[in-house]
């Protein structure tokens, strides 16, 4: 993939988050909504952005109405209009189905605007993390091409969650970029949860960490604040 600048960051945050998943359906705006709820109750000031999203016309919601009512912004500040792709597609697949433009990564990254003085900047991705989000590159590429701080991996708690999470961790580990992975709906007393976060996290070394209503907070906060790897 070719190499793409942040440029278009005219107002870079204090710390830059990613969010992506190990595939769809798999919590992510979930998880970012908590993170700016924590951030915002912590005294933060924050902003949401979603590059691009696809959904279904007769959507109750969409992710950027959710993020941007946790941000404290607008729809349409954490989504351009322009990146609305009425189809459940990866947003470079929608627009060809739609018959629009084709959606290149350098556009998205110069499109990623940030007010002045926000702590934490929150970035969603769509789908997983190897998906399309440009026809020239994935959601590995823009978190490279945004020089993201750390980026976070949501999992499933469950089963299939070993592979998923090693396969996109080589991923990361390859691109060089910080990340934590974060398992979603994961119940405490659940021997398979408990089995796959030690599996992941003692046998293969991953910086893996259980959604909870205890660790919630203290993973948000280690994320607004420090380094993660």
């Amino acid at each position: 993939m070719a190499d793409h600048s942040a440029s278009g960051a005219a107002q870079r945050p204090r710390r830059l988050v990613l969010v992506a998943g190990t595939g769809t359906e798999i919590g992510k705006t979930w998880i970012s909504v908590q993170l700016l709820r924590a951030w915002r109750a912590a005294g933060l000031t924050v902003a949401a952005r979603k590059p691009a999203q696809s959904f279904a016309p007769d959507d109750a919601t969409t992710d950027a109405e959710l993020l941007a009512e946790a941000s404290g912004e607008q729809p349409d500040d954490v989504c351009t209009p322009a990146r609305h792709y009425e189809v459940p597609m990866a947003p470079p697949m929608a627009a060809a189905a739609l018959g629009r433009p084709a959606v290149l990564l350098e556009n998205l990254v110069a499109e990623q605007m940030w007010p002045a003085g926000v702590d934490v900047g929150l970035v969603e991705t769509a789908g997983g993390l190897r998906s399309p989000q440009a026809d020239d590159g994935d959601v590995l590429d823009l978190a490279r091409a945004l020089h993201v701080d750390v980026v976070v991996l949501v999992a499933d708690a469950g089963l299939g969650t070993v592979h998923a999470v090693r396969s996109c961790a080589d991923a990361l580990e390859h691109a060089a970029l910080p990340f934590v992975v974060i398992l979603n709906r994961y119940e405490e007393t659940d021997a398979l949860h408990q089995a796959n976060l030690a599996w992941l996290h003692d046998r293969d070394g991953i910086a893996v960490r259980p959604w909870t209503d205890d660790e919630g907070p203290r993973i948000a906060a280690e994320l607004a604040g420090t380094a993660v790897g």
